[in-house]
């Protein structure tokens, strides 16, 4: 057998250089009591806790590969909700940033979440039309809600009554009782998609915005309210109502008379609608806590405020109106004072709905948050399109309210997509370009230490020293940058269209530049005089030029400085003679032209990657072509080699990077991360870090680690991967329910399929142990002493325990979210002998509540086949009686357990009174002790 050549494994070390993703939402977080302080946005599939007065980054609540689409804070503010792209729901903890609960039940992204008012249920919606309630304190989902025809945009649950209304892009809102998990109220007024919707005025209200410029509102009535009025009228409220556009709203019929079916819990009545200023759909609809403040944007840049009235305010506003109304008409009328005139005044919608202030952001909202301080001050938080996260605050009871911007993070990322990257030569520092900034990192802690302002730049590179950088830009100019004083020190025009690639000569004394003007140009470092200093300052002139025929895509030295390689837009590489600039060779097979190029350490290969999603390996020497790779299912965006290696580094358009054995021609090994596509990448000079950028904003840093990576183990676990993706793909059939109405919260994973199999494991080794304790007995009984029996080694391993306790040890190993799923899996075979060990589980008395949840489940799914088996009788009858049994004394601890919470409830309240009063007559003590001391020196004054 021949040598397994090794390679060592790149790892994903950090993620940097961004702010806040477009996908999800940002949310206040309350952390060390403060509120308003910290926000948390999501960072590609992490989570990033900002403190926005430092403008720092405090914690980072870690994802696994898909990306973050929502947020939603716990009401005790102890807990973040997170859902992610590929369905997965996970709830971290904000004091330790860990991820302990995982919910899996949704196929696609996941659209909304909100937890109920005291924060035991969360309700996600997503976008494969459903809605799941989840039982966070047990961690398992309580029931599935279907219905709605598109994605879900919203879903809220109501404080007082067990509903829940949703919204989605099929534009309809519906009415969900959670007592019985069905729909009984559909609201059709919508023509367009229901973007948004809010609960105000105490769930008297619902609003909700659309595809157009208006916000509905709709008044909702409970029919126990109804009944408990002796004549029930019908609020008038004139708004803006949009005639015959609505004429197919469910309305819920009048409030007096009988009740439509669907108008037995309440009624939606139509009043009017607000008119937005922006012309655009709602993105996003949203009101502070106390339902006071209503805010929703477009896909503009500027916040609409509405202030909600209370009773009291809305009281006084029609007193007002009334007195103008009756002073005018007597002016009308001619009648004196003391003449009592009828006069009628009816409040509109926009009277009780009213519009406070817009506030305009510096960029596009992707979304924001509200917070109302105790003080009345409200705090608005904005995550921008632009990777950029900023803080206005106003105070709204003041007559004319002025948003103020308190704060902004902004240093930690770029504004826009970075195109080039270059390490430091010590690879200490790393340069990343955009369009309109410079930014330099400490590789080691991630922090941007120096940001200069530049034009659009497209390829760069650290002069050497690594004092100063050098730019080319989209306009054709050179920039060069001073990175101790972070300042641009000089702008050469160099060419006359964008220069798309610039590389340092191996002497290290010039560069060569190649630009949209199809021309490839020589520039040579030199000293010269600066006028506002007397040393002399690092400058650069141009020495000389290659005109060619096509524009000039990329250009890259040979290690030995005697051969320049250009690739033009006629999809060929062309080889060039650095000192007479006559031509050598022509590369030609690419289909489309070559974007990047690199020569290896020792000038015997050039590989080139083109948009044709091929990489070819040439000699240098002959020119022929070794291999072609297909490396990436699209464009090939940067290439570049390991130093002193013949491997080399791959990113595409297709959102990977790949390394490649150019000897070989092996591939070695995929890095995958990115969310988008990857614009360019940077390998240091020591070959230990990679870095990488791509159009998610973000920049990620690739570590080369000690552990050896052999492709053959690479290959299987490539195959067991994809194995396990088709194995979760499947559907597990539920008897008695066709797919469509398979209303189970759970989801098929590899990991559920992995605890039916540890079940199924245990229950065979619990049937192998019992017929050999069997047979043991039997024989110590035919030879009549008692024979040692031999431990199984399983049993051993888990402190010599019992079969049936292994049993349950695997069946409370189980993740809560993931028990029915994984008993959903296993076969009926083994369900009699599941049963029975339930059976002799539940008389410990031990987790009575997850043995009974397992049973039942398993009694429902298969209630056909155990009701059809007559020898399962016997023991169905001993289930009931010790379920009843043990439930019952379980639910009387519980009980007595709450009375004694009360009382110490009670106890620590009539104490803290008590200490109240006292504290009370300590300071009046205090006061007029003060007084009598006041009084006498007054006394002695005078």
């Amino acid at each position: 057998m021949g040598l397994t050549k090794q390679y060592l494994r790149y790892v994903a070390s950090a993620v940097f250089g961004l702010i806040g993703s477009q996908k999800g939402n940002i949310v206040f977080v309350t952390l060390r009591g403060e509120k308003g302080r910290y926000v948390a946005v999501p960072a590609c599939e992490h989570v990033f806790i900002w403190d926005l007065r430092k403008g720092e980054k405090i914690l980072i609540l870690r994802g696994l590969k898909e990306e973050v689409t929502c947020l939603c804070p716990s009401p005790d503010g102890l807990h973040l909700a997170v859902g992610y792209e590929d369905g997965f729901v996970r709830i971290f903890s904000l004091l330790s940033g860990e991820g302990n609960v995982t919910f899996n039940g949704h196929r696609a992204a996941i659209t909304s979440l909100k937890y109920d008012q005291l924060g035991g249920r969360l309700a996600s919606g997503s976008k494969d039309t459903d809605i799941i309630v989840w039982d966070v304190i047990n961690e398992s989902g309580l029931y599935r809600l279907k219905g709605h025809k598109d994605a879900i945009t919203q879903a809220l649950f109501l404080r007082e009554k067990n509903l829940l209304v949703s919204s989605g892009k099929d534009a309809v809102v519906k009415w969900w009782d959670l007592d019985t998990q069905h729909c009984f109220k559909t609201m059709v007024g919508h023509r367009t998609e229901v973007w948004g919707l809010v609960l105000v005025s105490e769930e008297k209200r619902l609003i909700t915005g659309a595809s157009d410029s208006e916000l509905r509102a709709w008044d909702i009535a409970y029919l126990q309210e109804i009944d408990d009025l002796e004549e029930p009228e019908p609020k008038k409220i004139k708004g803006s109502s949009t005639g015959k556009q609505d004429t197919r709203e469910a309305e819920g019929g009048s409030l007096k008379g009988a009740e439509a079916p669907e108008d037995r819990i309440l009624t939606c009545t139509k009043v009017g609608s607000l008119m937005r200023e922006g012309r655009d759909r709602v993105v996003n609809l949203a009101a502070d806590k106390t339902g006071r403040i209503l805010a929703c944007h477009g896909n503009d840049s500027v916040l609409e405020l509405f202030c909600i009235l209370s009773k009291e305010e809305m009281q006084k506003k029609m007193e007002k109106k009334m007195k103008k109304a009756r002073k005018k008409a007597r002016l009308n009328s001619g009648k004196g004072e003391d003449e009592d005139l009828e006069v009628k005044v009816e409040m509109t919608l926009q009277d009780e709905i009213q519009r406070v202030i817009n506030i305009k952001t510096s960029a596009k909202i992707k979304s924001f948050d509200l917070i109302h301080l105790p003080q009345g001050e409200l705090k608005a938080v904005f995550l921008l399109q632009n990777n950029l996260v900023e803080l206005y605050s106003l105070s709204p009871s003041t007559p004319a309210p002025q948003p103020v911007r308190t704060s902004r993070v902004t240093l930690a990322g770029h504004r826009s997509d970075v195109r080039t990257l270059s390490f430091s030569s010590d690879n200490i520092a790393i340069l990343s370009a955009a369009a309109d900034s410079i930014k330099i990192w400490n590789r080691s802690t991630l922090q941007c230490i120096r940001t200069v302002s530049c034009d659009y730049a497209l390829c760069s590179f650290f002069v050497p020293g690594d004092r100063q950088v050098v730019i080319g830009t989209k306009t054709g100019k050179l920039q060069l940058c001073d990175l101790a004083s972070g300042t641009l020190l000089e702008t050469m025009d160099a060419h006359d269209g964008a220069v798309w690639s610039v590389s340092l000569s191996p002497d290290q004394r010039g560069f060569v530049t190649g630009g949209a003007d199809k021309a490839v140009k020589f520039w040579d470092f030199e000293l010269v005089k600066d006028e506002n200093s007397p040393q002399k300052r690092l400058s650069v002139t141009q020495t000389r030029a290659l005109q060619l025929e096509e524009d000039v895509l990329c250009v890259r030295y040979s290690p030995d400085q005697k051969l320049v390689a250009v690739s033009l837009l006629d999809c060929t590489v062309k080889v060039f003679y650095v000192d007479t600039l006559k031509f050598f060779l022509s590369l030609y097979g690419h289909k489309l032209p070559v974007i990047c190029m690199d020569i290896s350490y020792d000038g015997a290969l050039i590989a080139t990657g083109s948009a044709d999603r091929n990489v070819k390996i040439w000699g240098l020497d002959f020119g022929d072509c070794h291999k072609s790779l297909f490396a990436h299912d699209d464009s090939v965006m940067y290439l570049q080699f390991v130093p002193k290696t013949h491997l080399f580094f791959t990113s595409g358009k297709d959102r990977k990077i790949k390394q490649w054995d150019a000897d070989r021609f092996e591939h070695v090994q995929t890095l995958e991360g990115h969310h988008q596509e990857i614009w360019c990448l940077a390998v240091s000079p020591s070959g230990d870090y990679v870095v990488s950028s791509s159009h998610d904003k973000s920049l990620r840093l690739w570590e080369r680690t000690r552990e050896p990576l052999i492709l053959e183990e690479e290959r299987e676990m490539q195959r067991e991967t994809e194995y396990e993706e088709s194995v979760a793909k499947g559907q597990p059939a539920v008897p008695g329910e066709t797919q469509s109405e398979n209303y189970f919260t759970g989801k098929k994973t590899i990991e559920t399929v992995k605890a039916a199999e540890r079940i199924m494991e245990a229950v065979e080794l619990y049937r192998e142990e019992t017929a050999r304790m069997k047979e043991h007995k039997a024989i110590c009984k035919a030879a009549g002493k008692e024979v040692p029996l031999p431990t199984n080694p399983i049993l051993m391993a888990y402190g010599n325990i019992s079969p049936s306790a292994y049993v349950f040890e695997i069946f409370k190993g189980i993740k809560s979210s993931e028990l029915e799923e994984s008993l959903l899996v296993l076969p009926f075979s083994y369900v009699p002998d599941v049963l029975s060990l339930l059976e002799e589980f539940i008389q410990l008395g031990s987790d009575v509540e997850l043995l009974c949840r397992g049973l039942f489940f398993l009694l429902r799914i298969h209630f056909g086949q155990i009701t059809s088996n007559q020898m399962l009788v016997p023991l169905i009858e001993k289930l009931k009686e010790t379920t009843i049994s043990k439930v019952r004394q379980v639910r009387d601890v519980i009980g007595f357990n709450m009375a004694g919470l009360e009382f110490l409830k009670r106890e620590c309240e009539a104490k803290s009174e008590v200490m109240f009063f006292a504290d009370a007559t300590s300071h009046l003590e205090e006061k007029k002790r003060k007084r009598r001391k006041r009084e006498k020196l007054i006394l002695t004054l005078t």
